[in-house]
Parts: C-alpha cells; structure tokens; sequence
C-alpha cells in the first residue's frame, strides 16, 4: 500500500522546475522535498508528498481532513491490539 501525506511549504530553492526543492513542514518535521511533479507550487503551499516527491496540490481543510483520517487510523490500530484498555 501506498500513502501520500500532506505537508506545507516553507522554503523553494532552485529554478530548475526539475531540480526545485521544498522545504516542507510534516506537523513539526521538516524535510526536503522534490517539488518537480507541481510546478505551480509556492511558499505556504499545500502538497500531497509521496517518496521524497510532491505529486500534487492541496488545500490547507484537504490537508487537515487527511490529519483526521490518520490519526483516525492510528488510534482505530492501536485498540485493535489492546494498546488502549485500562488494566
């Protein structure tokens, strides 16, 4: 299975639309992002990252409707496997 998670802009340096990077905020994790695959992009931009790569554009309620769904996840695994119950 494959999953693409949102992240923000933060930073764009290069002016190769092919070597374009971004910096991206993950929740507090930042880290550098090849921004080919959106050209349009800029500064406070939402993008959906997968592997290392931006596939696509987003808007800030998309990527916090995304947040909800994985932590939905999370939480919805972790009784799964009795990490939840009170002893």
């Amino acid at each position: 299975m494959c999953i693409a998670v949102p992240g923000n802009i933060k930073t764009i340096t290069g002016d190769d639309p092919l070597t374009r990077v971004g910096r991206v905020d993950f929740g507090g994790l930042l880290r550098e992002i090849n921004l080919a695959l959106v050209p349009e992009v800029g500064v406070n931009d939402w993008v959906l990252v997968h592997a290392g790569f931006a596939i696509g554009v987003i808007d800030e309620q998309e990527a916090q409707k995304v947040f909800e769904d994985l932590r939905s996840i999370t939480e919805s695994g972790a009784d799964d496997r009795g990490e939840n119950e009170v002893h």
